[in-house]
């Protein structure tokens, strides 16, 4: 039930944001962006996802950081026609210390850049979380909670005022090219939730612990946003993309520990993006890196946050399609069937 809900929501925002596009008749302006997208990339990918809990043990520069069991995966996508399609998967090769027969990770994102436009939807669904050794003080094992269930929605949307000139899509999907170096401030509104338990206590036992340690927790955050984005194109080809916001939200985190305590405040957060590439004719090569901070509400001496992360790396090839291909593929494109009917 959870895969086919934010399937929905995931075309949901797609119609919204093509629909908005469509509707304003927003289009690059071509002496900036050229627009690629009849043209096949395909993607062959390396890929590090997460999300973490820290916790801040109070009066102290103690940390504990619960980190999920992901490790590097392996993914192959493409994108075509608006559509951008991405699969990953772990593979042992690449992962030789990570630890077997634990609870699978769901870990959807959906990233819509469009002229002046941007959306993010994060979905996680985290089973089974470990503090590593080298990250205690008290001990020289590794801390694993293999009943530990994590849940984090998100949804983050903002109005870039230079948009038309600045493809943020050519940095992430190579579905345009970014021919000048551009830059554009923006502003929005985000929000997010989630919860996090396990069978008992989630923190180890030590005296830092003793104040702050919980066995369930749930939180709500929202509010607006503002930052700034640019790329810097140099030499031929080669970009440089930076996406960065701040955001004070407001909402309520809620612990348990015998006994339930809620807070309701505000909380500064912010949202960074990094890429770095190669976009050529029919090659190109790309770095990204992903990072949302989300601190939670301090409450007492409860101070965390949920913090998400991408790791990638692209290597992509790009196919010239024919007219017949580009005929077949409009019928069933879901993109261009959804803003058609």
């Amino acid at each position: 039930m959870i895969r086919i809900k934010i399937s929905i929501i995931f075309f949901v925002f797609i119609y919204c944001n093509q629909s908005f596009a469509q509707k304003s008749k927003l289009q690059y302006d071509s002496m900036y962006v050229e627009s690629t997208r009849d043209v096949l990339a395909t993607r062959l990918f390396f890929s590090r996802k997460y999300t973490r809990l820290v916790a801040k043990a109070p009066e102290s520069n103690e940390r504990y950081m619960l980190v999920p069991n992901t490790g590097l995966k392996l993914g192959l996508g493409f994108t075509y026609q608006d559509l951008t399609i991405n699969a990953s998967f772990p593979v042992r090769f690449l992962n030789p210390d990570r630890i077997g027969d634990w609870p699978g990770n769901l870990d959807l994102q959906s990233h819509i850049y469009a002229p002046k436009v941007i959306v993010d939807f994060f979905g996680q669904f985290y089973n089974g979380y470990k503090i590593d050794a080298e990250n205690r003080t008290y001990s020289d094992e590794d801390y694993l909670r293999k009943d530990m269930r994590l849940i984090s929605l998100g949804l983050n949307m903002n109005y870039l005022f230079f948009g038309d000139k600045l493809s943020i899509a050519a940095a992430w999907n190579q579905s345009s090219v970014q021919k000048k170096s551009a830059y554009s401030p923006f502003v929005g509104v985000e929000g997010y939730g989630g919860n996090m338990r396990g069978d008992s206590l989630l923190l180890p036992s030590t005296p830092q612990t003793d104040l702050i340690n919980f066995d369930q927790a749930s939180y709500f955050l929202a509010g607006p946003n503002a930052g700034m984005a640019g790329t810097w194109v140099f030499w031929r080809n080669f970009y440089l993309t930076g996406v960065a916001s701040v955001n004070l939200s407001g909402g309520y985190t809620k612990w348990r520990n015998e006994e339930e305590f809620t807070k309701w405040g505000v909380a500064p957060t912010y949202y960074l993006r990094g890429f770095l590439g190669y976009n050529g004719p029919r090659f190109a090569i790309t770095t990204s890196y992903v990072y949302k901070n989300l601190n939670l509400i301090k409450g007492g001496p409860y101070d965390q946050a949920v913090n998400t992360g991408d790791y990638r790396i692209n290597f992509i090839y790009k196919i010239y399609a024919g007219k017949s291909f580009k005929r077949k593929f409009n019928k069933v494109n879901p993109v261009r069937i959804i803003i058609k009917e």
